[in-house]
């Protein structure tokens, strides 16, 4: 803004002065609203947030030590990282070792006591071929009946149990039929003869009974109630009770 100097003389003491008007002082120009400072328009009761400031910078000193210890950090994490697949696969490694002994060995109990029916029965037979053993029949006999007694109480105790087939009922979980006899004096299906042992493993079949049925006999009483008609309370033997006793039907119609 240019302003203009007038000049006004003045006489004092016979000389002319020539007297400068002061100028006018400049005004400042108006300072732009600063966006980050400009406050924007707050909801009535709402708190104005602060200025976000940027973060103090940290010294170079001070950002070499953190990264240092970063380091270190991820470090000992990766060394904790390995020692821990390492003792899982010694883990998985000991499991199935155990698991295969488990496999191998599972029967040792079972083969240990199987070793002393094994002796006794080397007893018996080295004593069927001593001299004098054709006099000592009855006690061979006896010896082997004992090593059959000691031979199924091992098993017992190892749960296998042998199935009793004489005079019983036929039965198809447990018994194998091979053939029939005729005989009216037992009831059809009782076993007569036993071929072959039968044996079960803590209630599971392990092998079925070969056996001999008998046939022509009467049936026997479970079979006989299960065929026989069921009687109700009409006494009719259809299996439906109506509750009212006897009905009485009229044919005289």
């Amino acid at each position: 803004m240019n302003t203009k100097k007038t000049k006004t003389t003045k006489k004092t003491g016979g000389k002319d002065q020539a007297a400068v008007a002061p100028e006018a002082p400049l005004e400042a120009p108006e300072a732009a609203p600063d966006a980050a400072t400009e406050a924007a328009p707050q909801a009535p009761g709402e708190i104005p947030e602060p200025p976000h400031s940027p973060p103090p910078e940290q010294p170079p000193e001070q950002s070499g030590d953190r990264q240092g210890e970063l380091e270190d950090e991820v470090a000992d994490l990766n060394d904790k990282l390995l020692r821990a697949m390492a003792e899982l696969e010694n883990f998985r490694r000991r499991a199935e070792k155990e698991r295969s002994d488990v496999s191998k060995y599972a029967i040792a109990n079972f083969a240990r006591d199987m070793l002393t029916v094994a002796d006794n029965l080397r007893r018996a037979l080295d004593s069927a071929t001593n001299e004098g053993a054709e006099d000592n029949a009855e006690g061979l006999a006896a010896g082997i009946e004992l090593t059959e007694r000691g031979l199924l109480a091992t098993l017992e105790r190892h749960g296998i149990t042998k199935i009793e087939a004489m005079g019983k009922l036929f039965d198809h979980d447990l018994h194998q039929a091979m053939f029939e006899v005729e005989d009216k004096d037992k009831p059809a299906g009782t076993i007569v003869e036993e071929l072959q042992a039968g044996y079960v493993l803590k209630g599971r079949l392990l092998r079925p009974a070969m056996v001999g049925l008998a046939k022509g006999g009467p049936q026997p009483e479970a079979k006989a109630e299960a065929a026989a008609p069921q009687k109700d309370g009409d006494g009719t033997g259809n299996g439906e009770d109506t509750g009212d006793g006897p009905q009485h039907i009229d044919t005289s119609a």
